[in-house]
C-alpha cells in the first residue's frame, strides 16, 4: 500500500520561558495523519532556523544539539523503513510508539531462561545430555541470585543486559559462589546463549557479549600413576560397597568411559570385533559421538565377576553402577585406605584411560582419541602433556646405554 510519510522538528514560539527558550517537538505525517511529541530538549528562539529544524550557529551548544536531532532523524528512517520491509502497518502513531518503546516487547532474562530450559529438559536423550541440563538449571539459578542480590529485584529485562551487568556477574560467581575460573566462564558462557537467543528474536537491538571472549585457563588433568592403578587393583577391600565401587573405577580406567556411559552400558554394547575379540561399541551420552574400545583383560574380569550380581541379572545393564554422587563419595574412601594422595573421582578414571594406560604405553594418540569418543584430536591433545615423562624416561635410559 501507498503511504505518504516525512516529519519534521519545530518549536511552539509563543510559549517560550522567561529565558526566551521553547520546547522542541518532532512531528511525524502519515497519510495526512500526525503524530507528535517532545524531544525533551529547549532552543532559544531566536537561533531557531523553522525551515531546517536546526539550531542556527557552530558553538558547541549549537553541535550538540543539532547532532542530537540528526540521531533522532536517523531512528525514525529506520523504523519506518522496518515497517516497510516487514510489511507491518504503518501510521504515525505506530512510529512513535516504537521510538518511544511503547509497543516493545518486555522480555524477561529468567523467563527466557527457564523457558530454554523446559525445552532442553524434553530433548534429553535426543539432543542434550542430561548433564548439560543440569548445567543450564544450575546457571539461571546463579543469575537469579545475582539479579536478586545485586538489584534486589525478581528478575530483569533482557534489554537492560550490558557489558557492566555481564562483568557483575562473572565478579558475583567468583566471590560469593567461590567458582574457579573456568567454572564462572561455563556459567556465563550458558548465559551468553540465553541472551543470544534474545537477539535472534529480535527482543533487543544488540548483543551484549559481542565483545565478551571466554577465555579458559588450562588445567592440568589429574590422573593416576601406573603404581597407583596395581595398589587399586591389587586391594581386596573388606566392605562390600567400597569393592564394587573401586571395580567399576577400574573398569572405566581400563576403558576410558565416563560415569553416564558405563551406568547405561548393556550387554548389547559388547560385541566381537574385526580382530576376533570382543569389544565396545557406544555413543557417549554428552557428545553422541561413537566409542568403539577392545576390551582388556582387567576390564573383561570384572565384567565376569558381576556377572551374577542382582542389580546385573534383573536389569539390561552390564554392571551395578550406585549414583554419581555416592560413588564419588565412596571412592574418597578408597583412596584413603589406599594410600592414594589424589582427589579421587569417577571422572579421574578417564583421564587415567587416557594417559596411563594408553599414551604412556604407546599407543598412538589418533588411536586414544577414536577410543574416548573425542570429535576433536585437539581434546586427546590435552592428555598428551604425559607423555613428557614417557619422553623423559626413555631418553634417561638411552643415556645410560650410551654411557657403557
Amino acid at each position: 500500500m501507498q503511504h505518504l510519510f516525512s516529519f519534521i522538528f519545530y518549536i511552539k514560539r509563543s510559549k517560550a520561558d522567561k529565558n526566551g527558550k521553547a520546547n522542541i517537538y518532532l512531528r511525524i505525517t502519515v497519510n495526512g495523519k500526525r503524530a507528535e511529541l517532545s524531544i525533551s530538549r529547549k532552543v532559544d528562539v531566536k537561533k531557531w532556523i523553522s525551515s531546517a529544524g536546526k539550531m542556527k550557529g557552530s558553538s558547541g551548544e549549537a553541535q550538540q544539539l543539532n547532532k542530537y536531532i540528526d540521531s533522532i532523524a536517523n531512528r525514525i528512517y529506520k523504523i519506518h523503513q522496518k515497517l516497510v520491509e516487514e510489511n507491518k502497518l504503518i501510521t504515525a502513531i505506530n512510529i512513535r510508539n516504537i521510538y518511544q518503546g511503547k509497543n516493545e516487547i518486555r522480555k524477561m532474562t529468567l523467563e527466557i531462561f527457564e523457558n530454554h530450559n523446559i525445552q532442553m529438559e524434553k530433548l534429553i536423550g535426543k539432543d542434550y545430555a542430561l548433564g548439560t541440563s543440569e548445567r543450564y538449571k544450575t546457571a539461571k539459578k546463579h543469575l537469579k541470585n545475582y539479579i536478586n542480590q545485586e538489584y534486589k529485584i525478581e528478575d530483569i529485562p533482557v534489554k537492560d543486559i550490558n557489558n557492566k551487568f555481564i562483568t557483575g556477574f562473572e565478579y558475583y560467581l567468583k566471590t560469593e559462589k567461590n567458582c574457579a575460573h573456568n567454572t564462572t566462564i561455563k556459567y556465563i558462557t550458558n548465559f551468553k546463549k540465553i541472551v543470544r537467543i534474545a537477539y535472534a528474536n529480535d527482543w533487543i537491538s544488540k548483543d551484549p557479549f559481542y565483545n565478551w571472549k571466554a577465555r579458559l585457563k588450562t588445567v592440568e588433568r589429574e590422573f593416576l600413576s601406573k603404581e597407583e592403578i596395581e595398589k587399586l587393583v591389587s586391594k581386596e577391600l573388606a566392605i562390600k560397597r567400597l569393592n564394587q565401587v573401586k571395580d567399576i573405577f577400574i573398569f572405566s580406567c581400563f576403558t576410558g568411559l565416563a560415569y553416564s556411559d558405563v551406568k547405561k552400558l548393556s550387554h548389547s554394547d559388547i560385541v566381537i570385533g574385526i580382530d576376533g575379540n570382543r569389544w565396545i561399541k557406544t555413543y557417549r551420552t554428552k557428545t553422541n559421538s561413537r566409542s568403539n574400545i577392545p576390551l582388556l583383560s582387567t576390564a573383561e574380569a570384572i565384567i565376569e565377576k558381576y556377572s551374577n550380581h542382582p542389580g546385573v541379572v534383573k536389569s539390561q545393564f552390564l554392571l551395578p553402577v550406585l549414583s554419581n554422587q555416592k560413588m564419588n563419595a565412596y571412592l574418597k574412601e578408597i583412596a584413603d585406605v589406599c594410600g592414594i594422595n589424589k582427589n579421587l573421582t569417577f571422572h579421574l578414571a578417564r583421564h587415567t584411560f587416557a594417559t596411563s594406560v594408553t599414551l604412556t604405553n604407546g599407543v598412538p594418540i589418533e588411536t586414544v582419541s577414536k577410543m574416548l569418543g573425542h570429535k576433536s584430536l585437539k581434546t586427546t591433545q590435552h592428555y598428551a602433556k604425559i607423555l613428557d615423562k614417557k619422553v623423559s624416561e626413555d631418553m634417561n635410559l638411552l643415556k645410560q646405554r650410551l654411557s657403557c
